[in-house]
């Protein structure tokens, strides 16, 4: 299962293929002469910026479940939590997941994508209970079913489904037990090295470009 923000990728996109033109302009003269100024690269740089923003912002997060766990990527860290490790998933304004952290403690993650505006959020499960009433002489209920909600639902069917399970459908108590051998699951979090680069590279750049330019 994996989510991502349809809007968030084309944007990013768009801005990539817009800096992309835009350097090659600058430095090879399509629409008129290259120019090497003090200038031109600092106005290089500023699209440089924009393209580690779009993508961390844009292309970055996302919400990956799989077999073993859950994994949350947002603009600038990862956090991969064991469904062992998982407390519980809330899917409100934001998909949250609280989950065991490195040690022991209980910690809280927002996902980045399909975060809402309480007012948008209200709105989102007006439309939910809209759909109800016109589903419930079909036998549907779709009362909560916002994106955050129905994604969060979704995890939590994964969650559910890893439980071990015997062949009665009891829980395995062998499984149980070769678990708590192991040791008690507990989710990470990091930093991305790629991400805080693609944002402090240029950054570092255009500050140093606009001392040289204010000195000289």
């Amino acid at each position: 299962m994996t989510i991502r923000s349809t809007g968030g990728r084309v944007a990013a996109y768009a801005w990539l293929v817009f800096a992309a033109l835009n350097l090659v302009d600058l430095f090879f003269g399509i629409t008129g002469d290259p120019d090497y100024s003090l200038t031109t690269v600092t106005i290089a740089f500023l699209l440089l910026l924009g393209c580690g923003i779009a993508y961390a912002v844009g292309l970055r997060p996302v919400i990956v479940g799989d077999d073993a766990g859950i994994t949350v990527r947002n603009p600038l860290r990862d956090v991969r939590v064991p469904w062992g490790a998982v407390r519980r998933i809330e899917g409100k304004n934001a998909v949250t997941v609280v989950f065991a952290g490195p040690d022991g403690t209980d910690l809280e993650t927002r996902a980045w994508v399909l975060q809402t505006s309480p007012r948008a959020q209200a709105k989102a499960e007006a439309r939910a209970e809209k759909e109800a009433r016109k589903g419930r002489g079909q036998g549907l209920d779709l009362r909560g079913r916002t994106p955050t909600a129905y994604a969060a639902q979704q995890l939590n069917e994964m969650k559910d489904r890893q439980r071990p399970k015997a062949r009665s459908g009891a829980p395995d108590k062998a499984a149980k037990a070769k678990a708590e051998e192991e040791g008690p699951a507990r989710g990470t979090v990091k930093w991305s090295v790629p991400a805080v680069a693609s944002l402090a590279v240029p950054l570092a750049v255009l500050v140093a470009l606009l001392i040289t330019g204010a000195v000289t």
